[in-house]
């Protein structure tokens, strides 16, 4: 059995590890972790109150955006068959999901706590025709400019200035023009009514919807 001898046992060293082949084959393993800083001044001056609503009204837009799902596809079931109505609701289905996931991006970049709640189903499946699918959905939107508008007094009485400027900008005044449009086709829809020929969601479908959906 033989013995190292202690020069070469000095000589010897450790070679660095190479990773430049593995850096290639998985570049995600070795990336360099951000540097974490303390709390914004942002995130200090966040309310658990303006927490909770914003958790809240992420709620009631998931549930939005479900009604309005419900309603898409039952103008585009083929007995129904009014697919400017489908359309329209559809949008608008989505349109309620990206609001909430603006909501959720806020919550975490203020630092808060995302709490999912069990979202509702809709109140019906059958949504009868177009004015009755219409006027609910006028009532939908009512509700969201009612958590909308309490969120912003909840904000402003908590000095939030960040959280009152973002639905400033993005919510409040948009919510407005939404419900007088909305109040427009319900009013077109009732005026266009008529129980002799029952036209009124194919006249509206084809002089209000048609515009609608190309601009969206």
């Amino acid at each position: 059995m033989g013995f190292l001898r202690g020069s070469r046992c000095r000589q010897r060293r450790r070679c660095p590890l190479r990773f430049s082949g593995v850096r290639a084959a998985y570049p995600s393993v070795f990336v360099i972790p951000p540097t974490v800083s303390p709390l914004s001044h942002v995130g200090q001056n966040y309310h658990r109150d303006c927490e909770a609503a914003i958790n809240s009204h992420v709620q009631l837009q998931l549930y939005a955006s479900y009604v309005y799902l419900s309603m898409g596809f039952f103008f585009d079931r083929k007995d129904v068959a009014l697919e400017n109505f489908a359309s329209f609701f559809l949008n608008k289905s989505h349109e309620c999901t990206a609001h909430a996931e603006m909501f959720l991006a806020v919550q975490n970049q203020r630092g808060g706590r995302i709490s999912f709640c069990t979202i509702s189903k809709p109140e019906r499946d059958d949504w009868l025709g177009g004015l009755a699918a219409m006027e609910n959905a006028f009532q939908l939107e009512l509700t969201l400019n009612q958590s909308l508008v309490a969120l912003h007094r909840l904000a402003t009485s908590k000095s939030d200035a960040h959280l009152c400027d973002f639905l400033q900008n993005h919510f409040l005044s948009k919510q407005v023009e939404v419900l007088k449009e909305m109040s427009c086709y319900v009013t077109n829809l009732h005026q266009k009514e008529s129980p002799e020929d029952g036209m009124a969601e194919y006249l509206f479908e084809k002089l209000t919807l048609t515009d609608i959906n190309k601009e969206n």
